[in-house]
């Protein structure tokens, strides 16, 4: 039988067998891409290029400069890392723990076997070590080596796991209660993962693999610079967080998703809540301990940070905190700093850029903290964003003794915000969800991926926006913070990590139904479809167990119900 196939990349209709495979009716087009071809979008589904066709459809060729097929890159490279390192560590286990600026950190560790209550131990990698994998890794990708997927049972599947050390994994897929999963081979070495893989390994010619603190860096080319490796380094605070983070996640017996869900099953998710929580007030307490042993010279608390990272239940909060020392805390909105909407900045695409620091009028904002910081009072502006311009209605400022300004914006941590000011007299305070739970040892969940999930909950629930809208616009709000926050964020005196461990199970209760809205016509189906796959391994949390949220909590500032 007869199917016709229709190819985006060329606009062309194609007649071919039923069961003729997309790597197939790829050498019949004989379309190229900029980069090897890595994966198609099928009806806009994302497919690996050995998916047989059995029906009328389209398809769409891509490689590792659209977003899907980066990823497809990036599970394909920490595929052959993994078996490389199995190789050479055979009885230790493999982690990607954290994501990072086109990356992962990963750590080499002594099997746990499942052991919740022992913290896991860290194999100290030596520079031979790191060079043995390097070595490893090139020889796996100079080989071409195909990855061969099939259907396994759950219970083999979890066996493989369990045996390869694996035991996250093991308890992800148990806690599912599906009958079968998918497995992937690579030369003998067996693991699943949430997404398409390239045809083999061979397709992965960009990479870097470098030692960090405990474990290893491993870097892929960026989405806007596919052809070479952009630089990055580790920042001391940032790595401070992410092992903060770990020590949390022991704190709680929770290693992943696989145990999130267990701990959901069992009824422990309001203790989960509680925990969770009142560890951030710890923090949050801590960060105001630093302002006040400073209260001499710092009068400006600045906080920064990405998109839904949570900035402003984050001010609200360390200003509580500061009260309770003795502080007066005086929020200073930086909106209200904008330009005329005439004098606006406009990206490439001939678009208001509301992300660019020219947004901004320095010279006044820099003018006003100087005249507050000197004892004068001053008149603030409030900006119209109806009309679109800044306006004066006598609302008066001047600082007593005891007060402090508390600024919050994405661009607070950028030296030229306060150009003018003694940076002495700035303490600086970058938050966003800094970690993620991950699926399992070895597939993480993107940080940006936690946040656009607060972004759609949130922007659909206080501006009617609709989730299409919101993941039609995030590539452009993402490429705004590489430029404009994440440079600047090893800046800061303290860091403040967003992130909750129950946030998925919490988000996953108003996000989803969101995500199914959207038509498998809509340019944004892909992308909706990737988050409900990732969020189909999350137990929900329970309406009753919703509730036990706080109205304090960071999570409030994007579900709602919140009372600050």
């Amino acid at each position: 039988m007869k199917l016709d196939i229709f190819c985006e990349n060329d606009g062309k209709t194609y007649s071919i067998e039923e069961g003729t495979k997309i790597s197939e009716l790829l050498a019949i087009s004989g379309c190229k891409c900029r980069f090897p071809v890595i994966a198609a979008l099928e009806n806009n589904l994302l497919k690996e290029l050995g998916r047989r066709l059995y029906a009328p459809c389209k398809i769409r060729f891509i490689d590792r400069s659209h977003p899907d097929g980066r990823r497809t890159y990036m599970r394909s490279l920490c595929f052959i890392v993994q078996k490389a390192v199995s190789e050479i560590f055979p009885d230790r286990c493999l982690t990607y723990d954290y994501s990072l600026p086109n990356g992962l950190y990963a750590e080499i560790r002594e099997p746990d076997n499942g052991n919740q209550g022992e913290k896991p131990v860290t194999v100290n990698i030596t520079d031979k070590d790191m060079e043995r994998i390097r070595g490893r890794v090139s020889e796996l990708i100079q080989a071409d080596i195909p990855f061969i997927k099939k259907k396994a049972e759950a219970e083999e599947a979890a066996g493989i796991f369990r045996k390869n050390f694996q035991p996250q994994k093991a308890e992800l897929i148990e806690s599912l209660g599906r009958f079968t999963t998918s497995l992937y081979s690579f030369d003998g070495w067996q693991d699943t993962f949430y997404g398409p893989l390239a045809p083999s390994s061979g397709i992965a010619d960009t990479y870097d693999i470098y030692r960090f603190g405990e474990g290893f860096c491993i870097r892929w080319p960026s989405i806007n610079d596919p052809e070479r490796l952009t630089s990055f380094k580790m920042q001391d605070k940032l790595y401070s967080v992410l092992k903060e983070h770990s020590d949390w996640c022991h704190i709680m017996g929770v290693s992943g998703v696989g145990t999130l869900n267990k701990c959901i099953i069992e009824g422990k998710a309001k203790d989960l809540i509680n925990i969770s929580e009142a560890l951030h007030e710890r923090k949050y307490a801590r960060i105001a301990d630093m302002i006040y042993s400073r209260r001499d010279k710092t009068r400006i608390v600045a906080i920064a940070g990405p998109s839904s990272s949570a900035k402003t239940t984050t001010s609200k909060r360390i200003a509580m905190q500061c009260k309770v020392l003795g502080l007066n805390p005086v929020v200073i909105e930086l909106d209200n700093y904008f330009v005329n909407r005439e004098f606006t900045p406009r990206d490439e695409n001939g678009e208001y850029d509301f992300e660019s620091l020219k947004t901004m009028d320095l010279k006044l904002l820099n003018s006003n903290l100087n005249d507050l910081l000197d004892g004068k009072e001053i008149e603030m502006p409030r900006f119209n964003f109806a009309e679109g311009k800044r306006e004066y209605r006598g609302d008066r400022l001047k600082m007593s003794e005891d007060d402090i300004l508390i600024m919050e914006g994405i661009h607070a941590l950028n030296p030229e915000m306060t150009s003018e000011i003694d940076n002495e007299r700035i303490f600086k305070v970058y938050a966003s969800a800094l970690t993620s739970l991950s699926l399992d040892e070895n597939n993480n969940i993107s940080t940006s991926d936690n946040r656009l999930l607060r972004r759609i909950v949130r922007d659909n629930r206080t501006r009617g926006t609709s989730p299409e809208s919101t993941i039609l616009r995030w590539p452009s709000v993402r490429s705004g913070e590489t430029k404009n926050i994440f440079p600047f964020q090893e800046n800061a005196d303290a860091m403040f990590n967003s992130a909750l461990i129950f946030e998925l199970p919490a988000l996953k209760f108003h996000v989803a139904p969101l995500l199914r809205r959207i038509s498998p016509r809509s340019e944004a189906y892909t992308e909706a479809v990737r988050l409900l796959k990732f969020l189909d391994y999350v137990v929900t949390l329970s309406p009753e167990e919703m509730a036990a949220i706080p109205p304090t909590s960071i999570m409030r500032e994007f579900i709602g119900g919140g009372s600050l």
